[in-house]
């Protein structure tokens, strides 16, 4: 079934399930931007527990604006800060090493909107896996949208789904237990040729 889906920062492993089991992925690019979501924020291991990277933007909430018009903060020095938390976390990861400089381009580049930043962030993960990175993008929004999986709710962090995924060794995992549905980095990291199988095979709660 095709699936409608946002496209957000470093997205989590429940959207990358959806979007790999789907037929055809659609993304959402005509719906205004909320705060507190996972457009701009992504969740990774840190050796404390589950941190989260957030994507400092300028937006005002008292005027709705359109998630695609949301400008990037540019003048905090973000991009350098995530680097070195991704390296703190997962510098001792079977496959950092191995992908580290196939991401890299994306803390150097200049980063304008959050939703242009968040597409090429999905670009550079698909090449990862060695997949071909093909979508289309909405032309109007609509609350129910028929005939496809609705999985845009996997960007709200407000909202509590449990995703019941498969535990996989993570860094710190005999300090912290499994930590589910972090960002596709953690299992890109940690199981690196093996992450496509593992998408594959789990199932996703909405």
């Amino acid at each position: 079934m095709d699936v409608l889906i946002h496209p957000t920062y470093f997205p989590s492993i429940a959207h990358f399930v959806a979007m790999r089991q789907a037929s055809h992925i659609i993304f959402e690019v005509c719906d205004n931007y909320q705060k507190q979501t996972y457009r701009n924020r992504s969740s990774i291991c840190g050796a404390n527990g589950k941190l989260d990277l957030n994507v400092p933007v300028s937006y005002s909430q008292k005027n709705r604006q359109l998630y695609a018009e949301v400008e990037i903060f540019n003048t905090e020095n973000w991009q350098s800060q995530h680097l070195k938390s991704l390296e703190s976390a997962y510098r001792t990861s079977p496959f950092f090493e191995f992908y580290i400089d196939d991401l890299m381009p994306l803390f150097e580049m200049k980063a304008d909107t959050i939703m242009d930043f968040n597409f090429k962030c999905l670009d550079i993960i698909f090449e990862c896996l060695q997949l071909p990175f093909e979508y289309s993008k909405t032309e109007k929004y609509d609350i129910i949208p028929n005939s496809l999986l609705d999985a845009r709710g996997l960007a709200n962090s407000r909202k509590k789904t449990s995703q019941d995924f498969k535990p996989y060794a993570q860094v710190f995992d005999d300090k912290l237990g499994f930590l589910s549905n972090l960002s596709i980095l953690d299992l890109l990291f940690n199981e690196g040729p093996n992450t496509e199988l593992y998408l594959e095979s789990q199932t996703l709660s909405l």
